[in-house]
This record gives structure tokens, sequence and C-alpha cells, in this order.
């Protein structure tokens, strides 16, 4: 399965982002204090710190008053904030999906 992407497109300067995550990119979110659950307690802070983490994959040295100002800039926010956290999900539902073939696989079990 591909990874989801988001392509962003600056009508104002035609330069075009590649928004992604993968497990590094969201450790590193972590490690700054990113905390997915807190989205709906802290929006005006993780909200647009979602969005920033979508960057640091393809285009980490972009400043942050870009960011800010792309974000601004997007309509249908309610759809787009829908689909960052779907594709935010799925680095994170792959560490943890069970895999599909049985060779190789590690078993494993408790002595408790």
């Amino acid at each position: 399965m591909a990874a989801k992407q988001i392509i962003l497109k600056d009508q104002k300067t035609g330069k075009e982002y590649t928004l992604e995550f993968n497990r590094k990119s969201i450790e590193s979110m972590e490690r700054q204090g990113f905390i997915a659950a807190d989205i709906s307690k802290k929006p005006m802070t993780m909200l647009p710190a979602l969005f920033a983490g979508a960057f640091q994959m393809h285009h980490r040295f972009v400043e942050n008053s870009v960011i800010k100002d792309l974000l601004y800039q997007i309509k249908n926010k309610d759809a787009f904030i829908e689909k960052l956290s779907e594709m935010f999900n799925e680095p994170l539902i792959d560490l943890v999906d069970e895999p599909e073939e049985d060779e190789g696989n590690i078993e494993w079990e408790a002595s408790w």
C-alpha cells in the first residue's frame, strides 16, 4: 500500500509541498512535545503542530512563518484536518498491525 500524502500548492509562490508522516517524523514530533490525544483539548496549539509535523519528512527546513501562512490559506479546513489526521495515524497503525504472513515472525509467551 502506498503511503498517504497530501500535495499543497502555494498559490502565491507556485511552490508545491508534499506532506507525509513516517515513524521518524512522528517520533520527532513527540520528542518536541506533540501529543495527539491533546488535539481536542488544545486545538489552537496542537492542530498547527500537526500541520507543521507533516512538513518534516520532505520539507524540514521550511520556516514556521511559511507553514503558518499556508495553514491559514487552506480551504475546507475540516476535511483537510480529517485527512491530515488519517495520514498521521497510518504509520501508527502499521507499527501495531499484525503481520500478514506467518513465516519468519517471532512467537512469544509470557512466564506468568
